[in-house]
């Protein structure tokens, strides 16, 4: 069942790939929960890569992020987690995290994103090659919670390769920290 802004984000007991708890939401800060299908997947890989390359800019304007995958924690780091990231990644190799934030599945609409997304699925493949045909029917979503744990933005995606656009992030943050920024 999908969940919707204001309602409380449900609680997670998550640690990142190296071992470590993830806290989701911290003081002053919003956060940035970003469910992810299998760790090979394409977009989620490139988008893992938008994330990291914007991540210095967000944090500086009081966001942090948490990036959570339908894999083991071996195909975590084996993907996205080859990499240092400066942000946790989170292994969730049954989906219990996904099913408790209501993340759905479709075939139809992981088979759209591949026919009309097709230089971001190219992109992804360059990150992460031919394991990336491979992948379940999971989509992503995302969740912007602030500093008491209530979600702010709630946003599905309507496809495999469909995430809540980084503008839109942008302008949920704080008016204070923008104009220190600016």
């Amino acid at each position: 069942m999908r969940l919707f802004a204001p309602a409380a984000a449900p609680a997670l007991d998550l640690v990142d790939i190296h071992g470590r708890p993830i806290a989701i939401h911290r003081a002053g800060r919003l956060t940035l929960l970003s469910f992810f299908r299998d760790a090979a997947c394409p977009f989620c890989n490139f988008r893992i890569y938008e994330l990291t390359s914007e991540h210095a800019a967000l944090a500086a304007r009081g966001l942090d992020i948490v990036a959570v995958f339908s894999a083991s924690q071996a195909d975590v780091l084996r993907f996205a987690g080859h990499r240092p990231r400066p942000f946790p990644l989170a292994a969730d190799p049954t989906s219990r995290a996904h099913e408790i934030y209501g993340i759905e599945r479709s075939l139809w609409r992981k088979l759209k994103a591949i026919v009309t997304r097709v230089p971001t699925l190219l992109k992804g493949m360059r990150l992460v090659g031919l394991a990336g045909l491979n992948t379940g029917n999971l989509m992503p979503a995302d969740f912007v919670i602030d500093e008491h744990g209530r979600i702010v933005e709630a946003y599905y995606g309507r496809d495999a390769g469909d995430r809540i656009p980084l503008e839109r992030v942008q302008q949920l943050l704080p008016a204070s920290r923008l104009r220190k920024v600016a």
